[in-house]
């Protein structure tokens, strides 16, 4: 046991270590001519995670979204945003890390992303785009299937 805090040394971990933006990038090829333009854009939001480890119990964790407008064929703003935390997690057995990776960690980050994207899009001069809300877990739970399903034989 710590002497400091009665905390036995093998007890489960979970704590932020940081977060931050990794990366950004605003695309606006097709400005000024297409600024003109008075049709209504069609909008395309992508998002995607990845988790790896750092260091021994350490992992890195980013949710990056990607935000495609559109008028017509031409695009009119390309936003990726990548917001990333860096997480402790010890004493955890692995099968519950995966799911703490995969949904807690993107939950505790998403609310950054969103705000970062909005915040672009009123920069640059547009409305802003409102990511909507993300269900982490039925988004785990897919993946967890569609990587069952994919280890299974098929039957002919």
């Amino acid at each position: 046991m710590s002497e400091e805090n009665n905390i036995p040394s093998n007890a489960p971990v979970f704590q932020i270590q940081r977060m931050y933006l990794k990366d950004l990038s605003l695309e606006q090829p097709n400005a000024p001519q297409i600024l003109l333009e008075q049709t209504q854009p069609q909008v395309d939001i992508n998002l995607a995670l990845s988790a790896e480890p750092v260091a021994e119990g350490v992992f890195e964790v980013c949710v990056t979204g990607t935000v495609t407008t559109k008028v017509g064929e031409r695009t009119l703003f390309l936003i990726e945003a990548k917001q990333a935390g860096i997480f402790e997690i010890r004493n955890v057995p692995q099968e519950q890390v995966e799911g703490i990776l995969g949904i807690v960690c993107p939950q505790m980050i998403y609310p950054y992303l969103r705000a970062i994207v909005s915040d672009v899009c009123t920069r640059a001069g547009f409305p802003p785009v409102l990511l909507t809300e993300v269900n982490f877990q039925a988004m785990f739970e897919a993946q967890q299937a569609q990587r069952e399903a994919a280890a299974s034989p098929t039957l002919n």
